[in-house]
C-alpha cells in the first residue's frame, strides 16, 4: 500500500511538474485531457511521456554508450504517431508524424516506447504474452535489418510511398490521396461577401483587435523561417484573409495555445486557400533528463528546437513548417493538410494482421534515427548512428531484442497500474491544479 501511495504521489507530482505553466493557463483543458487519459492504460500511456523518461532517468541502459546516448530521437515513439503526409516533392508518403517531443537521447528509448505502447495495445486486444513478444521481435528485426542496410549502401532514399507499401499502410495512403482540400476548407471556413473566412463554433474564438495584430506580426517573422521561401514568389501566396483562436489538439496538446491562418495559396481562386496551423510549442518530454549543456544550448527555444528536428528526422518535410514568437512565447507553424492521416490500429485484431505492419515501423523507425547523422545540416550528431548502433549491438543481437522486449513488456504491466493509480488520483481530485467537476 505505501508503494502504490508513493509510486501514485510521483505520477501526480511528475505530470504537475511537466505541465504547470499551461494547467495554470487552462486548468479546464487539463481537465479534459486527463479524462480522456483516464479512459484505457494505452491514452493514458500517450499522455504521460513525463512519466515515461522520469522512468527512464532511472534504468540502467547498457546498449546506451558515448554516441548511442546521444542520437537524434523522435522522443514520443509509440504506435500511435505515424501516418501521412504530402512531401514538399509533391509525394504522399507515410512515416513518423509527430515530432513535439524530438530532441538528442538514447537510441532505445524510441525503441522501448514504441514496443511499451505495442504491449498496451496488443493487451486491449487481448492477445497472449507469446504473440506480444513475437510481434515485438518482429519490429526490433527489421529495425536493426534497415540499420544494416543504412550502413551497407545508404539507402538514402529510403522512404514509404505508394509505389512500395501494401495492407494497411497502403490503405492509409490511398485514404489520403483520395481527400481534397476544398473539403478541408469546406469544413473548417465559410464564403460571406465573395471572402473566404472561417466558421466558428466551440473550439474556435474570434480575436480582438491587438491580438489580431500580435499573431499578424509573428506570422511575417514565421516567414523568414521557411528555407525555401523564395520558391513562392507569387506576390498573393502568404496574404492573409483570416486568423482565429483555436483549441489544443488531441490528448498531448490539450491546453496548448493555438491558431489557424487562413492565405491566399498559389492565386486568388477560393478552392486554392491555405490553412496554416501556428501552435505554442512545449518543453520536450526527453530535455528534462538529457543534462548536456551543448545539446540545451544549440536551441534558442522549443519552436526552433521542434522545427530542426522535424527537418532532420523526416524527409522532404511539410514545406510550411517555420516557427515564430509572441510575446516571448514559441510556436510551431505547420500547414493543416486534407492529407494527413493516421494509422488506425482499431481494425489491427490479429498478429498475423498486425506483423506486417510493425516490418514497415521498424524500417520507419531506423530511417529517422540513422538519418539524421553527420550527413545532415546540423552538428549535434558528429558521427554515423548506424555505425554506432551496430557497434554496441554486434555479437548481441539477441541478447539486445530479449533486453528490449522483457523491459517494455514488464513496463507496460507498470503502466497499467499506473493507470489505475492515476484514475483514483484523478476521481479523488489529488491532482494539483487540475478543478474538481
Amino acid at each position: 500500500m505505501i508503494e502504490s501511495a508513493e509510486r501514485q504521489t510521483m505520477i501526480t507530482h511528475t505530470l504537475v511538474n511537466a505541465l504547470e505553466s499551461l494547467m495554470k493557463a487552462d486548468p479546464a483543458a487539463f481537465r479534459m485531457r486527463f479524462r480522456k487519459m483516464a479512459s484505457d492504460p494505452y491514452a493514458f500511456y500517450r499522455g504521460s511521456a513525463s512519466i515515461f523518461y522520469a522512468d527512464m532517468e532511472n534504468l540502467e541502459d547498457k546498449w546506451a554508450d558515448e554516441r548511442t546516448a546521444r542520437v537524434w530521437i523522435q522522443g514520443d515513439l509509440h504506435a500511435g504517431n505515424f501516418g501521412t503526409y504530402m512531401s514538399s516533392e509533391g509525394t504522399l508518403a507515410f512515416d513518423v508524424n509527430d515530432f513535439d517531443e524530438a530532441y538528442i537521447g538514447h537510441f532505445s528509448w524510441d525503441l522501448r516506447r514504441f514496443l511499451t505502447s505495442l504491449a498496451l495495445l496488443c493487451w486491449q486486444k487481448a492477445l497472449p504474452e507469446q504473440s506480444i513478444r513475437g510481434l515485438a521481435n518482429t519490429y526490433l528485426q527489421a529495425y536493426l535489418d534497415q540499420v544494416k542496410g543504412y550502413a551497407g549502401d545508404g539507402q538514402a532514399d529510403f522512404a514509404l510511398g505508394l509505389s512500395n507499401t501494401k495492407g494497411s499502410i497502403h490503405a492509409v495512403l490511398q485514404a489520403a490521396r483520395s481527400a481534397r482540400r476544398i473539403g478541408l476548407l469546406k469544413s473548417l471556413t465559410t464564403i460571406e461577401d465573395h471572402e473566404r473566412r472561417f466558421s466558428e463554433d466551440h473550439s474556435t474564438r474570434r480575436l480582438n483587435e491587438e491580438e489580431f495584430s500580435r499573431v499578424s506580426a509573428a506570422f511575417e517573422e514565421y516567414l523568414k523561417t521557411i528555407p525555401q521561401h523564395d520558391r513562392y514568389q507569387r506576390p498573393v501566396f502568404f496574404r492573409v484573409k483570416d486568423i482565429i483562436g483555436k483549441n489544443g489538439f488531441g490528448i498531448g496538446s490539450a491546453g496548448l495555445p493555438a491558431y489557424n491562418i487562413l492565405i491566399e495559396g498559389f492565386d486568388e481562386a477560393q478552392e486554392n486557400d491555405i490553412i496554416l496551423s501556428m501552435k505554442q510549442a512545449n518543453v520536450a518530454a526527453p530535455s528534462r533528463i538529457v543534462t548536456e549543456g551543448r545539446v540545451r544550448d544549440y536551441f534558442t527555444h522549443d519552436a526552433q528546437r521542434a522545427v530542426i528536428s522535424q527537418r532532420s528526422l523526416q524527409t522532404n518535410t511539410d514545406p510550411y513548417l517555420g516557427y515564430t514568437t509572441i510575446g516571448g512565447t514559441a510556436f510551431v507553424v505547420t500547414e493543416l493538410s486534407p492529407y494527413q492521416r493516421d494509422l488506425s490500429w482499431e481494425e489491427l485484431t490479429e498478429p498475423e494482421q498486425i506483423e506486417p505492419v510493425l516490418e514497415v515501423l521498424g524500417r520507419a523507425t531506423a530511417k529517422i534515427h540513422c538519418s539524421t547523422d553527420e550527413d545532415s545540416d546540423h552538428d549535434l550528431v558528429s558521427f554515423q548512428t548506424e555505425a554506432a548502433i551496430l557497434k554496441v549491438v554486434q555479437g548481441k543481437e539477441e541478447e539486445f531484442i530479449n533486453d528490449l522486449i522483457d523491459s517494455c513488456t514488464e513496463h507496460a504491466a507498470d503502466v497499467r497500474r499506473d493507470h489505475a493509480l492515476f484514475v483514483e488520483a484523478f476521481r479523488e481530485n489529488k491532482i494539483e491544479g487540475v478543478p474538481a467537476t
